[in-house]
């Protein structure tokens, strides 16, 4: 058990910390520092979102009895993964710090002391923070402890939560270097959409629906059914992913209203009458060559 902590606890900020030296040194890269830290805080997020839902995958497939069988995958990628939600926080509050610093040299304000930092980035980052930290004292223990080896096909399918995670990280890298415009966000942004409400708001009403098949009750039922733990539990987990939900679904709304407009604006423009005089010599940059 020691040992796959510690095997989370080097790869997680090795990864981080070889993704930073590449692009800050790599031929041809040279980044700023700024940069390297947030796309690699960004790839190491999708790296463990990835190997997440592959487990996960594994994991629920191969249980056939949703509440009997084992695999010994669960324990071990729930240790593996649990010092990446330590590390997380870290490197969340590293984006944060060098966006501030940005943000303080544009305005020609003295660089915030550390303390006001950390209190702005818990302030803004708390839900992210809180949900870390609820990872790490409460869903550890319950997961490897608490559980006794039952549901493994339940913790499976929790895995595959992480499958919005790569398009999320996508898509505030686009964000972060202003590429909302471009056709690689919006294609991006669909996805996020779809993934995030499938694999994280749709995911509790589907574990009480699999286990109301596997109980043969009505999927009304089985909350009155379950003990009142892990209804709780659920309410929990849940809230969060329907918040974060409804700001991808309020900002996707804001992306295509904003595009419609410009393409409205463009349209707009191109039926108003032109009144100004061709140029000298007789060309008038309206035309266009019809070959």
């Amino acid at each position: 058990m020691l040992s796959i902590l510690a095997a989370g606890s080097i790869f997680f900020p090795g990864l981080f910390l070889l993704s930073k030296r590449i692009l800050k040194h790599g031929p041809g890269l040279r980044w700023s520092e700024k940069d390297a830290v947030i796309v690699s805080s960004r790839l190491v997020s999708s790296v463990q979102a990835i190997m997440a839902s592959s487990a996960g995958y594994i994991i629920a497939c191969s249980c056939k009895d949703i509440i009997e069988d084992q695999h010994w995958l669960t324990s071990s990628y729930i240790l593996f993964a649990v010092p990446y939600f330590i590390y997380d926080i870290y490197a969340m509050f590293l984006c944060y710090w060098y966006k501030l610093q940005v943000k303080d040299h544009e305005e020609d304000s003295e660089t915030k002391p550390m303390r006001s930092a950390i209190i702005g980035y818990l302030r803004r980052e708390f839900l992210m923070v809180l949900h870390h930290v609820v990872m790490v004292t409460v869903c550890f223990p319950v997961s490897v402890f608490w559980r006794q080896g039952k549901g493994d096909y339940f913790q499976g399918v929790m895995f595959l939560a992480e499958l919005s995670t790569p398009s999320v990280c996508l898509g505030k890298i686009l964000i972060q270097y202003k590429l909302q415009h471009t056709l690689l966000h919006k294609v991006n942004g669909a996805l996020m959409l779809v993934t995030f409400f499938i694999c994280r708001v749709l995911l509790f009403p589907y574990l009480y629906y699999a286990y109301g098949r596997y109980a043969s009750i009505p999927f009304y039922m089985v909350p009155l059914s379950v003990p009142w733990q892990y209804n709780a539990g659920a309410a929990l987990l849940m809230a969060p992913q329907v918040y974060w939900f409804s700001l991808i679904c309020r900002g996707a709304f804001r992306l295509f209203t904003r595009a419609s407009r410009h393409k409205a604006a463009i349209s707009s423009t191109d039926s108003e009458p032109k009144t100004s005089l061709p140029s000298a010599n007789g060309y008038s940059p309206r035309e266009t060559d019809s070959h």
